[in-house]
């Protein structure tokens, strides 16, 4: 790989970081990230039923307390409830309000199905192969950090 191949790939991330900023206004204290959240958390139900936010914090690939803290930000704004077990009161499980849903509903039905004409250029191959290469890339540069800091 030349510095000429980094330089572009930088360039393209910089690029899609611009894409999300062309995303339909949120609510009102409500971010990105959030709705990321939801939908991993309804993804996750789908498979488990139930979710803690170590699932979330795995599958994110996300530090635990980054996630505990956004949790928090999120069930102040009464879109995630935590439920304890009831067969082990430390382990607490994680929902989506009513109001989680209507806006995770909203955002994603209304936005990416008004979206999908105009993607219709790109193959799922290479939707699939860019997923991927964003997520090697963002890999390697994760590790990369991890053995700078030691």
């Amino acid at each position: 790989m030349t510095n000429e191949k980094i330089k572009r790939m930088l360039d393209a991330c910089y690029q899609a970081k611009r894409i999300r900023e062309m995303l339909p206004p949120l609510p009102e204290g409500i971010v990105s990230s959030h709705i990321r959240y939801m939908d991993m958390i309804q993804e996750l139900q789908k498979q488990n039923d139930h979710v803690k936010v170590s699932d979330l914090s795995d599958v994110l690939n996300i530090p635990r307390p980054g996630v505990t803290r956004t949790i928090k930000e999120m069930e102040k704004k009464g879109l995630v409830q935590k439920i304890s077990s009831p067969d082990d009161g430390r382990v607490t499980y994680l929902s989506l309000t009513e109001h989680g849903k209507e806006l995770s509903e909203k955002y994603n039905e209304n936005y990416f199905n008004e979206l999908l004409p105009y993607l219709d250029a790109i193959s799922d191959t290479e939707a699939d192969c860019m997923i991927r290469t964003i997520q090697k890339f963002y890999d390697i540069m994760c590790e990369r950090s991890i053995q700078n800091d030691r």
